[in-house]
């Protein structure tokens, strides 16, 4: 399915406070700080929070050595969150001299990834995936800069798109509790909406629907790693293999290889192969090379054979390539974990080459 044909759809964002993205960068986290240390190591770390309480649990191959309890505290507190979080670990760590007699190159796991790249927007996103997580991001920089005082970590933003035009946009923010629900409507409108989407003529603005929205993150909902996989890729606009990415080391191809899928997706269209293209792969548990590399343009038209020239899809060569063995800069993978994991710049799989 192409987005030129879907003239009507919505798409959403939350922000970095939200508890499925709370727990999202705090498995980055840790990730980031077993690569920091020790460059080849596996880490699984999933995440749950709620109502006070964290748990991290997963498993790990790797020499780093790690304060779980102190990497997680030291993200909630950043996100902006200052009630105590009791924190219990559950992490197998597992012998790197085991890990390396199953290293052979292989994928880590089966499973189908996607990526894909349009030209419609700078990014090389769909406008409405952009527009959104700047909503998301614009709320929690008017916290942060207390340019607007009373809002609180939490939130969630939505777009809906009809013929082509926006139609309905909607902001949910968390906020003291001292401030009335005419006065967020009328900030978030003016401060938040207005200077992302602009004119707001025609345009229905929903801001708190349902009113009060005092309590947030771990206190209101419980968080899971891995459960806004939409969010962290193309909105729902084209298929999705099922993986998450967060708290998973490069050599799970859920991850490596649907960022490959990305760069290769965006290169197609940077260079002119195509105005829009969704590439796809397929693999097998211990296999080296793909069951299934494919690629198609806005027009239904195969660019298979320009990927498999061009572009290497076995999971060494992708770490390779995308050289993931090493968190990107200025952020480390943790970055990917709130607005997104593409249209950033920075990120190697966000590079234009020449093909």
């Amino acid at each position: 399915m192409h987005i030129h044909d879907r003239k009507t759809y919505t798409v959403e964002s939350v922000t970095s406070g939200h508890p499925d993205k709370v727990c999202d960068q705090i498995s980055d986290a840790i990730l980031d700080e077993c690569l920091r240390q020790d460059p080849m190591s596996r880490v699984a770390a999933e995440t749950f929070g709620s109502h006070g309480h964290l748990v991290i649990g997963g498993e790990v191959t790797t020499n780093a050595k790690v304060d779980y309890k102190k990497i997680a505290a030291g993200v909630y507190r950043n996100i902006g969150y200052t009630k105590p979080l009791d924190i219990q670990v559950f992490v197998v760590q597992q012998s790197p001299d085991i890990a390396q007699g199953v290293n052979t190159g292989g994928a880590g796991d089966q499973g189908i990834m996607y990526g894909f790249a349009t030209a419609e927007t700078p990014e090389y996103l769909p406008r409405g995936v952009v527009l959104v997580h700047k909503l998301a991001k614009r709320l929690e920089e008017a916290r942060r800069t207390k340019e607007i005082k009373w809002l609180l970590p939490d939130g969630k933003t939505q777009i809906t798109y009809k013929d082509g035009e926006i139609v309905a946009v909607l902001v949910s923010t968390q906020h003291k509790k001292s401030v009335g629900q005419d006065e967020i409507k009328k900030a978030v409108t003016e401060k938040i909406i207005k200077p992302v989407v602009g004119s707001l003529k025609h345009i229905e603005v929903l801001v708190n629907p349902t009113g009060m929205f005092v309590q947030g993150g771990f206190e209101a909902d419980a968080g899971l790693t891995g459960r806004k996989i939409m969010v962290d890729t193309y909105g729902g606009l084209i298929c999705h293999g099922g993986g998450a990415f967060s708290g998973k080391d490069l050599t799970k191809v859920d991850r490596s290889a649907a960022y490959m899928c990305r760069f290769v997706a965006k290169n197609l269209v940077a260079n002119g192969y195509a105005k829009e293209c969704i590439v796809s792969v397929a693999y097998a548990i211990g296999h080296v090379d793909p069951l299934m590399v494919h690629a198609i343009d806005e027009k239904g038209r195969s660019l298979a054979s320009l990927v498999k020239k061009h572009f290497d899809f076995r999971p060494l060569a992708i770490i390779e390539c995308l050289n993931l063995r090493t968190p990107p800069q200025n952020g480390g993978f943790q970055q990917t974990a709130a607005y997104g994991h593409f249209g950033k710049k920075g990120l190697p799989w966000e590079e234009i080459v020449s093909l």
